[in-house]
């Protein structure tokens, strides 16, 4: 036995060998994995034996159930400034960076100092400027940091922290002691996404991370929501997440969130100050909000008090925080302390506010405004980091970050020098970082690759708490000096280690506590109007494609010698033109339409754009709907955009993609009818849905049903309508204009018929919040029931194209007046101030 161990002994350690064959640190920096002698560091053993356990094929094969949940999840990011503006997937290290007990507490006890430090330097820079006055800190940086607002100073915090979330990001040094290279107090991001790559990587590995008792991520956010939710003196407040909206670069991680933490999530034109108190607009009237967590920049906040071009922020809401109605975390100005330039300040602040010897060091740091500093800098040129000390556009710096004087050439380096001499104010230098490396599996192997961990520092009723993980971002290069998700960096887990048993924690109460209710949140006007849109655009794509799918078949008939339909074809490519699928230009050449029709990215009709609208809309309410519903669409949206790059398809090739397209269709509708909550927004998707599909079949049955129609065109209007089976049942003749009439409009049993839609309009406003208490009837409510009626009493006969198109303009207005109600900007009159809650 003994001998049978020992062989295994042997063949684990080749494994292991091999698993480090290519793994070559660089000279002079610190490795997270190996000593200075090449032998794995104790906390990684475990990691890389369970690693060398596995095959290449296995490994790959956990890495791709790791990325198949981050894309089933539709995690993404954007890139700033990206031109194209597109969603990027989320790009995920496969091995997390390993942190053992002991190192961790030390890094713990240094954030939270520095928070307190922080929040201590913001409590005075916005309040009585003792430092200032005692020249613990120069004039000319407080004033030159564009975070800091006048109209801010003076304005209480009615927690007493200004800074309720830190962020650091952190590095280690060739001597393995860890440096702080930047602060982050405007709105960290990342925690979610840290959340995110947890999820990821412990599914992947899940018997590997319960044998490490890895540190869980749940009591710090358990945590965090607790002392927002005491910060309002409220029993049940209502907080929300307070984004710029869907083309932030991080707008999946503001949704992510909203959604894991239980806040609403709203845009600045959500609120609405009235009288020093902020509110929600909702389908129910304005509700008052109590706690904002701020994920928007201080400028864009307040457009009366700060800047007044902002069109993202909240008028008025400088002045509800100061009447203390609102809480926000983090406090406005709180990115003042976010500038490069105070780093150099912070050791004698630290002993100056807190009687404390700094913990977690800064990176060195020379503020160009002092003239021995700027000496230093002169002297030093070539070997520091030249970079704006207060994040503003220096036009001498080439680009937006810092840069190697070394690697400037003379005329870029006169400049700077030049400008460093009369606006010295301006400019920071700091050390050239040297990061510590990590391993990351690249091309089938492990290789080492410089890293920052961003750590994240959270106010508690206990006082400030640290996140025992983090978001760590790796490079996929050798080159350490900008790792940022935007320049071709991954991100990966950050498992902390307990040195005894971990409690697996869930951000939900405790079963016993739990008190049971139906009724589900307010829901913002914005968000219920992003859902009929949905809705909206979802329908008119399936309608679209219904319409490609029945040309295509009468195309490829016709190809194939049948009769195709002559005058059904010609009247179905021009209703794709004049509901702009198709370019007009195409008209004449049949072969050609359905293939536009699909995958048209120009106009405002093709199932392409249509897709794409819905998915617009779906995106900017992530926070309201699963994985399984948004990824019909996105499957969708993916499906036309790779028919775009083929040949063009023949007509039958473009009926094969639409039946696979309409899949797609199935698919969502099946998550929205079996899925989505029947008290919650999917009444205002399906509303969307019926309004889009009565009038496209008003419009259908107008186009194709005329008194003069032929056969053909008639057996349309059942293909469109689902209704053959139906037809045929009740009718043993051929296609006939008066039955057909009535299946498409006036049956109120037709799951496609003009009336069913109205009569599932009017159940849906029954359910829907009353704006009246007088007992009238609302406009949208009178008009539904007015239609309703008017479709229940008539009768086929009496139906020609005039009394078709009043149908349809009917269910237009019906739309019209249903925005109003329920997307409109809530007013403070008097219908909405008594409701104010």
């Amino acid at each position: 036995m003994a001998g049978l161990a020992t062989q295994e002994q042997r063949r684990s350690g080749e494994r292991l060998q091999r698993l480090l064959a290519g793994y070559r640190p660089q000279s002079g920096v610190f490795d997270e994995l190996l000593d200075a002698d090449g032998r794995p560091r104790p906390h990684w053993s475990t990691l890389l034996n369970t690693l060398a356990d596995h095959t290449g094929g296995e490994l790959e094969a956990r890495f791709a159930t790791a990325d198949r949940y981050l894309r089933d999840s539709g995690v993404f990011y954007r890139v700033q400034d990206d031109p194209t503006g597109g969603e990027r997937p989320w790009p995920l290290a496969h091995v997390p960076l390993v942190i053992p007990a002991a190192e961790w507490r030390g890094l713990e006890r240094g954030l939270i100092q520095r928070a307190r430090l922080l929040d201590a330097v913001l409590d005075d820079v916005f309040g009585p400027g003792q430092l200032i006055k005692d020249g613990a800190l120069p004039a000319t940086l407080v004033a030159g940091n564009r975070e800091f607002h006048p109209a801010l100073r003076g304005v209480p915090v009615k927690t007493g922290r200004r800074l309720a979330f830190y962020a650091a990001d952190l590095g280690r040094g060739p001597d393995g002691r860890w440096w702080v290279l930047s602060d982050r107090a405007q709105a960290p991001s990342g925690s979610g996404y840290a959340l995110e790559n947890r999820i990821a990587l412990a599914g992947a590995f899940a018997d590997l991370f319960g044998r490490l008792s890895v540190e869980r991520l749940a009591p710090f956010f358990q945590a965090f929501r607790d002392g927002l939710a005491a910060a309002s003196g409220r029993d049940e407040p209502r907080i929300g997440v307070l984004t710029p909206g869907p083309l932030n670069e991080t707008y999946f991680e503001h949704a992510y969130l909203a959604r894991y933490l239980g806040f609403v999530l709203v845009e600045g034109g959500d609120l609405v100050e009235n009288d020093g108190t902020v509110y929600v607009r909702t389908v129910e009237g304005l509700k008052r909000a109590d706690v904002l967590l701020r994920r928007l920049d201080t400028d864009f906040a307040d457009p009366l008090e700060l800047n007044a071009a902002s069109h993202i922020g909240v008028p008025g809401l400088v002045e509800a925080i100061r009447r203390g109605t609102l809480t926000l975390a983090n406090s406005l100005g709180s990115g003042f302390v976010e500038s490069p330039a105070l780093m150099s300040f912070l050791p004698g602040l630290a002993r100056r506010l807190l009687k404390e010897e700094l913990i977690l060091p800064s990176v060195a740091t020379w503020w160009c405004g002092q003239p021995q500093a700027r000496e230093t800098v002169r002297a030093e040129f070539d070997a520091r980091v030249i970079g704006s000390a207060f994040g503003r556009r220096i036009p001498v710096l080439p680009g937006q970050g810092g840069t190697i004087g070394a690697d400037l050439d003379g005329k870029t380096r006169a400049d700077i020098l030049e400008w460093m001499e009369r606006r010295g104010v301006d400019l920071v230098a700091q050390e050239v970082v040297h990061l510590s490396t990590m391993p990351v599996w690249q091309a089938g192997r492990l290789v080492a690759r410089p890293f920052v961990l961003r750590a994240y520092v959270a106010a508690t009723d206990d006082g400030y708490a640290v996140m025992p993980g983090g978001f760590c971002r790796v490079s996929d290069t050798e080159d350490a000096r900008a790792i940022s998700m935007g320049s071709g960096a991954r991100a990966t887990d950050v498992w902390v280690l307990s040195d005894k048993p971990v409690e697996a924690v869930s951000l939900l109460p405790a079963p016993d506590k739990v008190r049971v209710h139906r009724a589900n949140a307010s829901l913002p006007s914005r968000a219920a109007d992003n859902l009929f849109w949905l809705g909206r655009y979802w329908e008119r794509t399936d309608i679209t494609l219904r319409l490609v799918r029945a040309l295509s078949a009468r195309l490829s008939e016709a190809v194939s010698g049948g009769r195709g339909g002559a005058s059904a074809t010609k009247r179905l490519i021009e209703t794709l033109v004049g509901w702009d699928a198709v370019p007009a230009a195409l008209a004449g050449l049949p072969a050609n339409v359905p293939m536009a029709a699909l995958t048209e990215a120009v106009g405002t009709g093709s199932a392409l754009v249509l897709a794409r609208e819905a998915r617009r809309a779906a995106s900017a309410i992530r926070e309201r709907l699963s994985g399984d519903t948004l990824r019909p669409i996105d499957e969708l949206v993916a499906l036309l955009d790779a028919a775009r790059s083929d040949e063009e398809l023949t007509p039958p090739e473009a009926h094969a993609l639409t039946e696979r397209a309409m899949r797609e269709i199935a698919a969502l509708n099946g998550f929205i009818f079996d899925s989505l909550n029947r008290r919650g927004g999917w009444r205002f998707i399906d509303v969307g849905r019926r309004i889009e599909r009565a009038v496209a079949i008003a419009r259908l049955t107008r186009q194709f049903g005329e008194p003069t129609a032929t056969p053909d065109m008639l057996d349309l209007i059942l293909e469109i309508t689902d209704s053959q089976i139906t037809y045929r049942r009740r009718y043993l003749f051929g296609a006939a204009r008066l039955p057909i009439l009535d299946l498409a409009l006036l049956d109120p049993a037709m799951p496609r018929s003009v009336a069913f839609q109205v009569n599932e309009i009017v159940a849906h406003l029954a359910a829907l919040p009353l704006d009246r208490t007088d007992g009238m009837l609302e406009p949208c409510r009178r008009l539904a029931q007015r239609l309703a009626a008017e479709l229940a009493t008539q009768e086929a006969g009496g139906i020609d194209r005039t009394r078709i198109l009043g149908f349809e303009q009917q269910v237009m207005q019906l739309s019209d007046e249903f925005s109003s109600r329920f997307f409109r900007q809530n007013r403070l009159d008097g219908s909405d101030v008594k409701g104010l809650t």
